[in-house]
């Protein structure tokens, strides 16, 4: 059985790390190599890498980003972001990615996630769904940086995505993303329990009490976060950090 995983998300937005707030509002708040680094003193379970500006200029994360992320660092991470194609995926795994996130081709086209769980194996395909509150009430998975929704039934959505060959799905709570006022655990805990493959939660961990309840209460096999890990006070001035192995060790139950 896996250990729970604390993932820190990183968000990149042209060469600098950034950080927002639903989706939006995103702020400089560094060089990603330097977060990396400290990261990787920290001994983080793993990484997620996404860059928010590749689906809508039509390319992928910079390689040589990736490969100095895979130089400086010993913990596995995944990149996500303009992935459409094999060739795509095949170019971030080979620059030291272990996986690809999906967001957007995914849900476009299911039949990519296929292809990529055949040709690397479903353990390196991991798809965000992305999810927001419809103004007329109920939830809808959204692409393109929650620009579009495509689906009103993420539990449903979850289901088709593992039956295509989906390794993870990471939960994204839009509403709740950056404002660390917890994880929405009822819909992290409808897909948790409706697939057999581990579910990361995000979107709205502001404590390490968030991230064990996203554990135990959302049934998550991994709690990741953004802000959480980059901002620090009231006043949310920048300041990497991560749980100490004590913290850890409380926030899985260990």
């Amino acid at each position: 059985m896996l250990l729970p995983r604390v993932i820190p998300i990183l968000l990149l937005s042209g060469r600098g790390l950034v950080k927002g707030e639903g989706f939006k509002k995103h702020r400089y708040v560094g060089d990603p190599i330097n977060a990396v680094k400290i990261f990787d003193a920290k001994e983080v379970d793993e990484l997620i890498i996404l860059d928010i500006d590749a689906t809508r200029e039509n390319r992928i994360s910079p390689l040589e980003l990736v490969q100095k992320v895979a130089d400086q660092c010993l913990m596995p991470f995944g990149v996500g972001g303009g992935i459409r194609s094999l060739a795509d995926a095949r170019r971030i795994l080979s620059a030291g990615a272990e996986k690809v996130c999906l967001n957007t081709a995914a849900l476009e086209n299911p039949a990519l996630v296929t292809e990529l769980a055949d040709n690397f194996g479903s353990q390196s395909v991991v798809v965000s769904l992305d999810v927001k509150k419809r103004l007329l009430g109920g939830v809808e998975v959204c692409t393109r940086c929650a620009t579009r929704g495509v689906s009103r039934d993420p539990v449903e959505t979850a289901k088709r995505l593992e039956a295509a060959g989906a390794g993870e799905i990471m939960v994204h709570s839009v509403d709740r993303d950056g404002r660390m006022a917890g994880y929405d655990l009822a819909l992290t805990r409808a897909v948790a329990e409706a697939v057999d493959i581990p579910v990361i939660a995000a979107g709205g961990a502001g404590s390490p009490e968030d991230l064990r309840l996203a554990l135990t209460e959302g049934k998550a096999s991994a709690a990741a976060a953004g802000a959480l890990f980059v901002f620090h006070g009231r006043r949310r001035a920048v300041l990497i950090s991560y749980p100490s192995k004590e913290e850890l060790a409380g926030i899985r139950g260990a």
